[in-house]
C-alpha cells in the first residue's frame, strides 16, 4: 500500500517529525479561501496528490505567490490526469526557506532480511540515479532490529556523507522516529526527500514517500482508511476481498492468472516479445481455492477488451484440480466468446487436465512457452482475420 504525500505527512508528524504546515483540496471551491483558513502564508508550493514520480517534471508541482494565482492552478491541475492518473486531491503547503536538501529513507532490504538507512547530502532529486552519476555520494547501513538506530550507525552516516559530527544529533533524532514508524506501520519503504535543513538549523521533512506491507493492514485501521480513501481502478477494489492482487497493465486484449509475480512477469516479458501487451494481471497468491481461482478468472475476464485469458499455475499447496474446477466455474458463466489458455502442473494434475477438457473455450498446454505461443497465435489469427 503506497501513501499519497499528505497521508505520509500525517504519519510523519505523527511519530514527531517537523513537516510543513498544509490543507488537502479536494474541489475547486473557495481553494485560495482554505489556503488562507489553515493559517498559511504565501507563496505557497502546490502538489498534485497521485501515486507516481516525477510530478514535478510532469507538471504537477506548482507554485502560488498569490490567492489569485492559488486558484487558476487548483481550477487546472485538481481533476486533470498526470501521467495517466487523476488528481483526485492537491496539498497546498507553505514554501519553505531552506539551507540544504538531503534524502533519508528506510526499506527493507529483502537480501540482509533486515531495514537499511539510506542517507545522501544530495536530496530532492531521484536518489537512483544519484547513485548511478555518483555512488559515492549514498551512504548505506542496515539495521539490526534487535539494537534498533545505534549512535554507531549514525556516526558512520554523518563521516559517510561528509556532513560530520554537527548535525549528529539532529540526524539521530530523525531516525529514530523515522525507524520507529517503519517498524510499527510494517514499511516497506519510509523516504523522506528533501530532508531540508531550514535557515534555523533545523531539519523538516518537506516530501515523503510511505509503503506499508499490505498483510499488516488489518492492524493498522488508518493506512486502511487512506487506502479506502484513494480512488483506485474498480477492478482492484473487486478482487481485493478475495485476497487477489490485480494488476491493471495496458488496452490490450490478454489477461493473465497465476500464482506468483515472478511467473507473472516472466509471462509479461515472453508476450512482449511477440508484440502482445497485457492488459491486466491477477496475482492468485500461495494455496488457492477453487472458488478463489474462480473469481480470479472472473475478474479477470471482467476487464473490458479482453477475449483471451493465460492461466499459468504451478500446484504445490494449489491443487491442479481446484484450479480445474474454478475455471471451469467461472467460464461457464463468462459472457461472450472468451477463450481461456491453460497450463497446470503439480499436484492432481491429471485430474486437472480431464476436468480442463471437458470445459467449453479452454485450450491445455504444457509450458509457459507453449502457452505464450498459443496466445499469440490466438492474437494473429483474430487480427488477419
Amino acid at each position: 500500500m503506497k501513501l499519497l504525500e499528505y497521508q505520509a505527512g500525517e504519519l510523519f508528524a505523527k511519530y514527531g517529525l517537523r513537516v510543513n504546515k498544509g490543507v488537502v483540496l479536494a474541489d475547486k471551491e473557495n481553494a485560495a479561501e482554505k489556503i488562507e483558513a489553515a493559517g498559511l502564508n504565501y507563496p505557497v508550493v502546490i502538489k498534485a496528490q497521485v501515486q507516481i514520480g516525477g510530478r514535478g517534471k510532469a507538471g504537477g508541482v506548482r507554485f502560488a505567490e498569490n490567492g489569485a494565482v492559488a486558484r487558476e492552478i487548483v481550477d487546472g491541475l485538481l481533476f486533470s490526469d498526470l501521467k495517466g492518473h487523476r488528481v483526485n486531491k492537491l496539498l497546498a503547503v507553505e514554501k519553505s526557506g531552506i539551507n540544504k536538501e538531503w534524502y533519508l529513507s528506510i526499506l527493507l532490504d529483502r537480501d540482509i532480511q533486515s531495514p537499511r538507512i539510506i542517507f545522501s547530502t544530495s536530496g530532492g532529486v531521484d536518489i537512483e540515479q544519484t547513485a548511478a552519476d555518483n555512488p559515492g555520494a549514498v551512504a548505506s547501513a542496515p539495521v539490526n532490529p534487535l539494537n534498533g538506530v545505534t549512535d554507531y550507525t549514525v556516526q558512520y552516516l554523518c563521516s559517510k556523507s561528509g556532513i560530520g559530527s554537527e548535525y549528529f544529533d539532529k540526524l539521530k533524532d530523525v531516525l529514530i522516529k523515522l525507524y520507529d514508524m517503519f517498524m510499527e506501520y510494517s514499511c516497506l519503504l519510509a523516504e523522506i526527500n528533501p530532508l531540508a535543513l531550514d535557515p534555523d538549523g533545523e531539519l523538516i521533512a518537506l516530501d515523503g514517500k510511505v509503503e506499508v506491507d499490505d498483510s499488516a493492514l488489518y492492524r493498522l485501521p488508518d493506512v486502511t482508511e487512506y487506502r479506502n480513501s484513494i480512488e483506485e481502478h474498480p477492478l482492484v477494489a473487486e478482487a481485493r476481498p478475495f485476497d487477489l492482487l490485480y494488476i491493471p497493465l495496458s488496452a490490450g486484449r490478454v489477461a493473465l492468472v497465476s500464482n506468483g509475480s515472478g511467473m507473472l512477469m516472466s509471462i509479461i516479458d515472453l508476450l512482449n516479445k511477440e508484440n502482445i501487451e497485457a492488459a491486466c494481471a491477477v496475482d492468485l497468491g500461495g494455496g488457492a481455492t477453487r472458488d478463489k481461482v474462480g473469481e480470479a478468472v472472473r475478474v479477470a475476464l471482467s476487464t473490458p477488451g479482453i477475449d483471451t485469458l493465460f492461466v499459468c499455475i504451478f500446484g504445490g499447496i494449489t491443487r491442479c484440480d481446484e484450479v480445474a474446477h474454478g475455471v471451469r466455474s467461472a467460464v461457464e458463466h463468462a459472457e461472450g466468446d472468451k477463450t481461456v489458455i491453460i497450463r497446470v502442473e503439480g499436484t492432481n494434475k491429471e485430474a486437472g487436465l480431464e476436468i480442463i477438457a471437458a470445459t467449453r473455450g479452454t485450450v491445455s498446454v504444457d509450458s509457459v512457452v507453449e502457452g505464450v505461443k498459443a496466445v499469440a497465435g490466438r492474437c494473429r489469427d483474430e487480427h488477419s482475420d
